[in-house]
């Protein structure tokens, strides 16, 4: 009996050392895809650029179209508009990514001034754009 409990072991070195790098796996895993959930979170910004401002003048009416385009990946929502400060009524629109869109703001322009553009999203970014009307 006493031959019996002496050869007795708890685990063999090899068994545990397979458990521990098996352990290690498991958590290096875990570790990995935490991290990349919150590397794509941080990575997905807003990123708009308005390419072209053209005043118009269709009878008598007096406007300034918009041209946003999305150099990202990611949809934005652009929820605010503004010529020299003065803030616009537009109505709320999404730009998907690698998109472009078209935006009409009536506008009263005088030729030869210059413009600012800003156009907000519903995160809160500002993208501007300044350009002069044309002078005739």
């Amino acid at each position: 009996m006493k031959k019996l409990l002496k050869s007795r072991k708890a685990l063999s070195p090899v068994v545990a050392a397979i458990i521990l790098i098996a352990v290690t796996v498991a958590v290096s895993i875990a570790v990995a895809a935490w991290m990349g959930a919150l590397t794509f979170t941080f990575m997905a910004t807003e990123e708009i650029k308005i390419t072209d401002l053209s005043f118009k003048n269709v009878t008598g009416t007096l406007s300034i179209d918009v041209v946003v385009k999305n150099i990202g990946t990611t949809p934005v929502t652009i929820t605010t508009a503004e010529v020299n400060t003065e803030s616009q009524t537009i109505t709320t629109f999404t730009v998907q990514g690698n998109n472009q869109t078209t935006l009409n703001i009536e506008y009263d322009w005088m030729p030869g001034n210059k413009y600012d553009v800003k156009l907000e999203s519903s995160q809160g970014n500002a993208f501007l754009r300044t350009e002069n009307a044309p002078t005739s």
